[in-house]
């Protein structure tokens, strides 16, 4: 990832204390800024991953969400979040009380209603009710 982008994530992401990252894939750099902010990032995924020190990593699949790796969150976020997968992130974030906020892959619209931010190098998505 672009260090440019990267920073512009944390830094957008950095105004939440308690933050879910879904499918983290080997994307760790933002989870990694954030936690080193001292933000308290839990990173999930489909499959057992790495995460950098100071990310708690929960195996999780948002079509059937453990509703506890996300009840203390303030953000839910995703990186390159592909379209069937924004209404379930939307409902965790709901069921939790927290924002939602990703990215797509370049050409993938938006599948919920959003507001769009232009950061360096990428448009973040934040879900609107």
């Amino acid at each position: 990832m672009d260090p440019r982008t990267r920073d512009a994530l944390a830094d957008r992401l950095s105004g939440f204390e308690t933050l879910v990252e879904v499918g983290i894939g080997r994307r760790t750099d933002v989870a990694a800024a954030l936690a080193d902010a001292g933000k308290t990032v839990t990173a999930t995924d489909v499959h057992v991953r790495e995460v950098p020190a100071g990310v708690r990593f929960v195996e999780d699949d948002l079509w059937d969400p453990d509703p506890a790796v996300y009840r203390d969150a303030d953000a839910i976020y995703a990186l390159n979040l592909p379209p069937e997968l924004h209404g379930p992130a939307r409902e965790a974030a709901r069921r939790a009380d927290a924002a939602l906020l990703f990215t797509t892959l370049g050409g993938d619209g938006p599948a919920i209603p959003v507001e769009r931010e232009t950061l360096p190098g990428e448009t973040l998505f934040v879900a609107r009710e």
